[in-house]
């Protein structure tokens, strides 16, 4: 019997925050030990694009300012753990990111000031502090001498996923937290050593994700890699060191292919 179905809206999250990732280490800041590690990403608001941005930058090491007024949104951030802190001014977002900074560690940070108008205020009082992100979200002008490395995705559901070679996902029939990572550890085995952009992802994106992907796993990647995957999986389920279902689907080029491992019963 096949899984249920993984939730449209998990899978399209996943796609955008593994979209937005890819980008922000496709730049010159990303360093392969630490990432975007010392660097200050400023995305704004908080809304659907900023949260897939805010959970990017969480895997790929910034520090990162958020903002917003809405209450629900910010609890909700919270829970999540888009977020890691809710203050109420810049004042208070700065200490906190210039500490993590200075570790070059990352946090991310949300203003909630009072309403209605937060991103013109916010705006305002970076400028007279002198505050310059290194990166900005596309469509923030805050510093204008800084070139936004970020794109800003377009409406949910249209994630162009066409912008990456290939689109793999696994998940396991049960007791997914002793199976995924081993799964996760068959993938890192399968990559080139080179690829340190996806082996912190593996390593990194299921801390962050938390229950916004619980019971799914998400990485961008190309075909080759996901054939020694599938193909390792395959073997693994044959000779019962996966116990359990696994099935993968990838996605390249607009064509999706679903594979599932299913253990021989004794």
């Amino acid at each position: 019997m096949a899984l249920e179905p993984s939730s449209p809206a998990a899978f399209d999250f996943l796609t955008r925050v593994a979209l937005c990732y890819a980008t922000l280490l496709d730049e010159s800041l990303a360093d392969p030990e630490t990432g975007l590690g010392g660097k200050l990403f400023y995305t704004g608001e908080l809304d659907g694009d900023g949260r897939a941005l805010v959970v990017a930058a969480n895997i790929a090491g910034a520090a990162t300012l958020v903002v917003s007024i809405d209450l629900a949104s910010q609890k909700q951030a919270l829970r999540d753990g888009v977020v890691d802190f809710v203050v109420t001014t810049l004042d208070e977002a700065l200490r906190i990111l210039k500490n993590q900074l200075r570790k070059r560690e990352s946090v991310s940070v949300c203003v909630a000031p009072p309403p209605p108008e937060p991103l013109p205020k916010i705006d305002g009082e970076m400028n007279e502090r002198g505050v310059a992100p290194d990166l900005l979200r596309r469509d923030l002008s805050i510093a204008p001498r800084h070139e936004a490395l970020a794109h800003r995705e377009g409406a949910p559901g249209e994630t162009d996923r066409g912008n990456v070679p290939a689109l793999l996902t696994w998940r396991v029939d049960s007791a997914p937290a002793h199976w995924l990572p081993k799964l996760d550890a068959i993938a890192l085995d399968c990559l080139d050593a080179d690829a340190w952009r996806a082996r912190r992802w593996l390593h990194l994106a299921p801390r962050f994700l938390g229950r916004m992907a619980q019971g799914l796993r998400l990485l961008s990647c190309d075909r080759e890699f996901a054939a020694r995957f599938i193909e390792r999986v395959r073997q693994s389920v044959d000779l019962g060191e996966i116990a359990v279902a696994v099935e993968i689907s990838s996605y390249s080029r607009g064509v999706h292919d679903e594979h599932r491992f299913v253990p021989t019963e004794p």
